[in-house]
């Protein structure tokens, strides 16, 4: 078994209520990987932080909910993809394996150590367990099935499953009002766009129909009518998926890099600046701060992308990107699946910080340059003001 760092990615929280209608541009995010989420509304998760080899999330599909179904007795014996079921009344949790190691435990394609190896099983992600051979597990995870050594996993530890999963609730509504107390009279203390995912905090009242949420530094709370709930494991990467997005960070890389060369010939400014702002130069995180940096006190307009007449916190990180010539997403969420992860304690000027329901630039003081709200604009912030979610590097 391999080792390295680990490179931990901490999770936070968010959430809201319906608005009016604004219009967001996604693009494709330029990084390979899983996404998919799990429902489990019985539960209330803790957030905790994940690695993987170069910071990239991936997120486990069908662990719980092949679990629960077994738990409940879905079928006579196998569950509803023909797995092993687990006797009804035990726990959900059960047949979730978490991974116990310094880095990855490899997934092999025979109980064997002279398997194939076909994927990697990352510290405190998550998999299905089918059966044991030998003191080998049979497991799913991801697009990932195979087997891992018993001795690197746990298996059936509810708490410890709770405490690696993070708890999410998905905006479907195009803007959704987070607010300072559960009730619709309440004050609005932020909005939130459709399909950004917020992290719960507490769904004790859930059967009164609101959710409580962290919304950048503070709590507030969530009408569960517009959020979709699930639960979030980090979960293995196949050979395959591996392979793609090495090549797909080192691509990014290059493009970016000849990019920022094409800025600085053409003598651009891009993002809507006007004649007043210097032109990007370079093309590393120091010159986009230096260039971001130019902004400060400029407003801050929801659902805005200009960096001189108003832009929201995603436009405008997507809009001092684009100077350099990258495509990035109008999404704090999406943004955390963009370039190529890093831990916090690797953060460099320049790296893109996400929070939940946020994200800003960070500049190498301890700060990022942000646009924050509409009271403080575009605007100098404390890094560690709220949990960051992640921290992705474009140069």
């Amino acid at each position: 078994m391999k080792e390295k760092n680990i490179k931990n990615v901490s999770y936070a929280i968010a959430a809201g209520l319906m608005i009016g209608s604004t219009g967001f541009t996604a693009m494709a995010a330029p990084i390979a990987g899983v996404v998919a989420m799990t429902s489990t509304d019985a539960q209330t998760v803790s957030s905790s932080s994940y690695t993987t080899l170069s910071g990239v999330q991936l997120t486990v599909s069908n662990i719980l909910s092949d679990a629960s179904a077994q738990a409940n007795g879905t079928a006579a014996g196998t569950s509803a993809n023909g797995n092993s079921a687990v006797a009804s009344g035990q726990s959900e949790y059960a047949n979730i394996a978490i991974a116990q190691v310094n880095d990855y435990v490899n997934i092999r394609s025979t109980a064997s150590e002279d398997g194939e190896v076909v994927g990697k099983l990352y510290d405190k992600s998550a998999a299905t367990v089918h059966s044991t051979e030998n003191g080998w597990y049979n497991i799913t995870s991801g697009n990932c099935t195979g087997y891992v050594k018993c001795e690197y996993v746990v298996v059936g530890d509810e708490e410890l499953a709770k405490s690696v999963s993070t708890r999410l609730a998905k905006v479907k509504t195009q803007t959704l009002y987070v607010r300072e107390e559960a009730t619709t009279d309440s004050s609005i203390i932020g909005m939130v766009p459709e399909d950004d995912d917020l992290v719960v905090t507490d769904e004790s009242m859930a059967s009164t129909g609101w959710i409580q949420v962290s919304y950048q530094n503070e709590t507030g709370y969530v009408s569960t009518e517009f959020v979709t709930l699930s639960t979030q494991f980090v979960t293995a990467e196949s050979k395959e998926e591996e392979a793609a997005r090495l090549a797909a960070e080192e691509a990014e890389r290059k493009a970016a890099a000849a990019a920022a060369a094409r800025k600085r010939g053409s003598g651009s400014s891009g993002g809507g600046s006007s004649s007043n702002y210097v032109a990007p130069s370079g093309g590393d995180g120091g010159s986009v701060v230096s260039y971001a940096s130019q902004f400060v006190g400029n407003p801050y307009v929801y659902g805005g992308s200009s960096l001189t007449n108003g832009t929201d916190c995603s436009g405008f990180v997507m809009s001092v990107y684009s100077a350099y010539g990258v495509g990035l997403p109008h999404s704090s969420s999406a943004m955390r699946s963009v370039g190529y992860g890093v831990s916090t304690g690797e953060m460099q000027a320049g790296d893109i910080v996400c929070y939940s329901g946020h994200v800003g630039i960070y500049t190498g003081n301890g700060t990022i340059v942000n646009a924050l709200n509409e009271s403080n604009g575009i605007t100098y912030t404390d890094v560690n003001y709220s949990p960051i979610l992640a921290v992705r590097r474009i140069f």
